[in-house]
């Protein structure tokens, strides 16, 4: 049956959903995915957290107002000086200047290597701050603080890190892990309607790729998630992590099952390059992204019509576009062979095998253009 979204009316921030822990299992550099409510501002969720002279939390212009000094508060006591670095809010800020300004902050409050690092905020401020904890000094802890749906089912967890570079997305960047990851589901009432749902498309791709009774029960509660259920939303978060530690904790680097995770990125990464980062989200991108690789899992005799049909209907009913944008075919090839699973300039695409099975395939050119030809606006 589905969850019941009568508790939507009382709001996230004042459900009460127990605290849940997901383990990503590394030997030495596991740690623990912290999910629940009223998680942010409490002294206690910290306590894997490393002590040391001095914090920097980096943020953004849109989020800091919202929790910067509750997370400031709460961690005060490990830290004798705990700074907030509010950072320009947006996809096409995940570059190299801003980067710059994590360096010129911990640089010029004389950060040393025990300096802890805290990001708070969606996948942005995740990938830029573990990029810069990765670099400064070799390497200094860091924590994520997820406050959107989309990073605390998916970037925030596994260590990926990277700013993007104008002719490819996530190009630049490190595998470093978090020391923790904590996801307060209260975060998510203040995320506006379009970043919800494009958290979905990272929710759902888990379905299609390893877990088809997932799939089912999104189906099932997709108006639920979409109305901010708690327990639907809680349910969601920690069913994506468990699948995501899973993945992970077999592959770090992504020398092989965790390139699984990146259904419908190669194609979503080319429509955020060919448009210009931020003018569509990236769950967005990657929402429309799963609609033309299961068409072409479909044409490589991977799953059938139905199946495809099935996919397009949750993610139009999660609120996200399943017709891509008109780069032109020649275009989207260009951009896809920029792709870190590339080789050779072979692109290479994550497709369904089977329903809940993922693979990493060659394409030929000709059947790509065919796919796009179906799934892209005139």
């Amino acid at each position: 049956m589905p969850v019941s979204a009568s508790s939507t009316s009382q709001g996230l921030e004042n459900s009460r959903v127990p605290p849940v822990r997901v383990y990503i299992p590394l030997g030495d550099r596991s740690y623990p995915i912290l999910i629940g409510n009223d998680l942010l501002g409490d002294a206690g969720s910290y306590d894997a957290v490393p002590s040391a002279a001095s914090a920097l939390i980096v943020t953004n212009t849109t989020v800091a107002p919202l929790y910067a000094q509750a997370l400031q508060q709460a961690i005060a006591g490990r830290y004798r000086r705990v700074d907030v670095l509010a950072l320009p809010d947006g996809e096409a800020h995940k570059n190299w200047e801003t980067l710059n300004l994590i360096f010129d902050a911990l640089l010029g409050h004389g950060s040393d290597r025990k300096t802890v690092l805290f990001a708070l905020g969606g996948g942005v401020v995740g990938d830029m701050t573990g990029f810069a904890a990765a670099a400064y000094m070799r390497g200094v802890p860091f924590v994520q603080v997820p406050t959107t749906l989309l990073a605390q089912v998916d970037s925030s967890v596994g260590g990926k890190t990277a700013i993007n570079h104008p002719l490819g997305k996530n190009m630049i960047g490190a595998f470093y892990q978090p020391q923790l990851v904590l996801c307060d589901l209260g975060t998510l009432a203040t995320l506006p309607a379009r970043e919800l749902s494009a958290g979905l498309a990272e929710v759902i791709k888990y379905g299609p790729i390893h877990d088809m009774a997932f799939f089912a029960w999104i189906e099932e509660n997709i108006d639920a998630l979409v109305a901010r259920d708690p327990a639907a939303l809680a349910h969601a978060v920690k069913r994506s992590c468990e699948i995501k530690a899973f993945v992970v904790g077999q592959d770090e680097r992504e020398a092989g099952l965790r390139a699984i995770l990146n259904f419908g990125h190669t194609f979503g990464h080319a429509i955020e390059s060919g448009l210009g980062y931020g003018e569509w989200l990236h769950g967005e991108a990657v929402g429309c992204g799963m609609v033309m690789a299961a068409r072409l899992s479909q044409r490589l005799g991977g799953v059938d019509v139905a199946f495809v049909d099935r996919l397009t209907r949750l993610i139009e009913r999660a609120g996200l576009p399943v017709v891509g944008p008109a780069l032109g075919a020649e275009r989207y090839l260009e951009l896809m062979r920029i792709d870190k699973k590339s080789e050779g300039g072979e692109i290479r695409f994550v497709v369904i095998d089977k329903p809940g099975s993922a693979a990493v395939r060659n394409a030929p050119d000709a059947v790509v253009r065919e796919v796009l030809a179906q799934c892209c606006a005139a």
